[in-house]
C-alpha cells in the first residue's frame, strides 16, 4: 500500500475538503470511502457485515431517536471497521501508483496502522463539539429532517459522533499515529498547512 495518504477523523473535521486541496496541489487521485458506503453496502452480505444488515432493517426513528448515542456508537457498522477490507480491495485494484488522497471517517485508526509504513502517512482530524455542530449546522442536517422528532435525532448524532472522536483520539494515541485538533479559531488553510506537514507533502 504504498504512495498512500490516509486523512481519517471525525464526522465534520474537513477531511473531504482537505483532501481534494491536497490531491489538486500535488497532483494526487482521491479516495473518499463516504462516496462508496452504498456501494460497499451492496457487496456485503449478512455474514460479512451483521451489524450493517441490522442497520438496514430499522426505520429512521429506530436507527436515531429510539436508541441511545452509546448504542448508536457501539453498534454502527463502519465504527466497528465493517467493509474496511473492501476499502483496500478498491486500492489494491485502481493502483496507488502516483499517490493517492484516501480520506473518511471509516479509516479506524488499528485497520490503518498495519498498512503505513512510516505513521507520518496518516493522520487523523479530531473536531471540537464546537467545530462539528458548526459544520453540520452550514452543511444542513439532512439525517435529523427524515426522523419524526429531528430535535432528539439531532443531539443524538452530535453526542455520538463526540463519542467516536473521543475513541478516535484514545486509538490514535495508543498507536502514536499523528493527530490535529480542529477547532473554531482554525482556518482552512492552516489546517491544510497542518494536514501537509503531518503527511510529509
Amino acid at each position: 500500500m504504498r504512495d498512500i495518504y490516509w486523512i481519517g477523523g471525525g464526522s465534520g473535521a474537513g477531511k473531504s475538503t482537505i483532501a481534494a486541496r491536497i490531491a489538486k496541489e500535488h497532483g494526487l487521485r482521491t479516495y473518499s470511502t463516504d462516496d462508496v458506503m452504498s456501494e460497499h453496502a451492496r457487496r456485503c452480505t449478512p455474514e460479512d457485515a451483521p451489524y450493517l444488515h441490522e442497520f438496514l432493517a430499522m426505520s429512521m426513528d429506530e436507527r436515531w431517536v429510539r436508541r441511545s448515542p452509546e448504542t448508536m456508537l457501539e453498534t454502527f457498522h463502519w465504527f466497528r471497521g465493517e467493509g474496511f477490507g473492501l476499502i483496500v480491495e478498491d486500492l489494491l485494484r485502481m493502483g496507488t501508483d502516483g499517490g493517492v488522497i484516501v480520506e473518511g471517517f471509516r479509516l479506524l485508526p488499528h485497520l490503518v496502522a498495519p498498512l503505513v509504513s512510516d505513521s507520518r502517512g496518516a493522520v487523523w482530524l479530531l473536531p471540537t463539539p464546537e467545530f462539528r455542530q458548526a459544520a453540520f449546522d452550514l452543511r444542513g442536517w439532512d439525517i435529523p429532517s427524515r426522523t419524526g422528532d429531528p430535535e432528539a435525532a439531532r443531539r443524538n448524532l452530535l453526542e455520538r459522533d463526540r463519542m467516536f472522536t473521543d475513541r478516535l483520539e484514545t486509538d490514535t494515541r495508543r498507536l502514536g499515529l499523528p493527530v490535529i485538533e480542529v477547532d473554531t479559531p482554525m482556518d482552512e488553510d492552516e489546517l491544510l498547512e497542518r494536514v501537509c506537514h503531518s503527511l510529509k507533502l
